[in-house]
């Protein structure tokens, strides 16, 4: 997935267009690791309003009311993303057609999660183009449209056209979509909050690396007493260099940095969510004194312990 241009503010700005009977978990599943990303980076790197057609309110297929924040004609962006859901047919009429034939001329990415990419193609924006769309409407929608080459795939991305299937695909892009924008290191923070095994993923068409997976548990039980990477290796059965290859593979990164990178997280939300002590901090994510800490803290934050907390102490009592 490439790199977009981002807004002049700096974040890349998502429309979240809905239907009537729009996923609940779909919507989850695609914005929750984008304000995930948000909260650990500290910053907004992504921006994100809902949309309707005509500016009225939606409601999900379990009868949840979204008030948006505009009409679809109203916004531009980097991204749309476009969710029907169920009842999609009920969607295929000439508003949605005009609207997202406007809408590809002012965002960048059009990207169809679960039945979104039959809207896209009924629009014409998939002709020529490869596609998927949710498993059970996979045969229904090659046939309706000969022109799309229709793959069985978890989502696909072809140039500035993007399709998912369900909601726990919508999940994998999210996280695809965190780590091209931002780098694999965010992306696995942010699968390790939501304890999600989307921490390794090879890329799409690629299988996750399960040895990669089992080495970031190990490092994940051994935050405050830290494991040589010898010892992992040992304890996962492989060389000690093979386990250093699959690592650099799968996340860019050696072992030793991984690591590193996970006991600084762990540091960061101690101090975000705790009133402990630097030192007490730096025992707790492996560390012999405060000052070797918050050394690893600067240079993977680029920050102090401290000058995070006395941030917060001026903002809440602003």
């Amino acid at each position: 997935m490439p790199v977009w241009k981002k807004s002049s503010s700096g974040e890349l700005r998502v429309g979240v267009l809905l239907f009537d009977h729009f996923s609940n978990h779909c919507l989850a599943n695609a914005i929750e690791p984008l304000r995930a990303a948000n909260d650990l980076a500290g910053v907004d790197l992504f921006d994100w309003q809902f949309l309707s057609l005509d500016g009225d309110s939606v409601t999900s297929s379990s009868g949840l009311e979204i008030t948006p924040d505009g009409r679809l004609d109203g916004m531009s962006g980097e991204m749309l993303f476009v969710m029907p859901s169920y009842a999609h047919h009920s969607h295929t009429g000439a508003p949605t057609q005009l609207g997202l034939r406007a809408a590809a001329k002012r965002f960048g990415i059009i990207a169809g999660f679960d039945t979104g990419a039959w809207l896209m193609a009924v629009a014409g924006l998939l002709r020529g183009r490869r596609a998927t769309i949710h498993w059970e409407e996979l045969d229904a929608f090659a046939e309706t449209f000969p022109e799309v080459e229709v793959l069985r795939e978890r989502y696909v991305i072809d140039g500035n056209r993007i399709t998912c299937t369900g909601a726990i695909a919508a999940f994998d892009l999210a996280m695809h979509l965190i780590a091209s924008q931002h780098g694999e290191a965010l992306r696995q923070d942010v699968a390790t909050l939501f304890m999600s095994d989307a921490r390794v993923d090879g890329g799409f068409g690629r299988a996750r690396d399960r040895l990669v997976g089992r080495a970031l548990d190990l490092m994940q039980a051994h935050v405050e007493s830290p494991l040589s990477v010898k010892e992992l290796a040992r304890r996962l059965g492989v060389s000690q260099k093979t386990l250093e290859a699959r690592v650099k593979a799968a996340l860019g990164a050696t072992p030793r940095q991984v690591y590193r990178r996970q006991r600084m997280v762990v540091a960061r939300n101690l101090v975000h969510d705790t009133e402990l002590g630097v030192a007490e901090i730096a025992v707790r994510c492996g560390y012999r004194d405060a000052t070797a800490m918050t050394r690893a803290f600067r240079a993977e934050f680029a920050t102090s312990p401290r000058a995070v907390r006395g941030a917060e102490a001026r903002g809440a009592a602003a």
